[in-house]
């Protein structure tokens, strides 16, 4: 089978975002039953200098809708990364989601050979389009979501394997 970058990065990143947000559901619905706030989970890391919970599903919206713009060669929506609350973090998304929903596979024809540019505080990172699915996006956008799972599941909600993987 071959698989296309379309089907990697807006398939594949599109089914991955809407476990993240049952699993966000779970974490709701556990907050509630266990009478704490979402905030406690929300605003929980592993290490100090480690982004909290929310700071990685911002992250992992980012990876997706960064990825899939670079390589659809459109310009990457800017977002404001303000959202803490579970509603918001919901929001953000299906703010992706939609936008994942808006790209087509015919936007992706020349993706492998597009020369893609990553600007961070640390310098530039040149790609073609290949290297930067297969060693940028893919594995920053799972990081972010495995991290935030593990959070999640470190605090208690009760996720698991399952959760993270969805509906096959």
């Amino acid at each position: 089978m071959n698989s296309s970058i379309y089907d990697q990065v807006v398939v594949g990143f599109r089914h991955t975002l809407q476990n993240l947000a049952a699993m966000l559901e779970k974490a709701q619905q556990h907050a509630e039953t266990n009478k704490y706030e979402l905030s406690a989970i929300l605003n929980a890391r592993l290490y100090p200098d480690m982004f909290t919970c929310s700071r990685q599903i911002q992250l992992a919206t980012d990876f997706a809708k960064g990825a899939a713009a670079r390589l659809a060669g459109v310009e990457v929506p800017k977002w404001d990364d303000t959202e803490v609350t579970h509603d918001e973090l919901q929001a953000r998304i299906k703010k992706a989601l939609d936008f994942l929903g808006t790209l087509k596979p015919e936007q992706f024809a020349d993706a492998a050979t597009r020369a893609i540019e990553i600007k961070t505080p640390v310098g530039a990172f040149n790609f073609t389009g290949k290297t930067f699915l297969l060693h940028w996006a893919v594995p920053n956008f799972y990081f972010h979501v495995t991290t935030a799972y593990n959070l999640l599941r470190h605090n208690g909600v009760p996720v698991a394997k399952f959760d993270f993987l969805g509906k096959i």
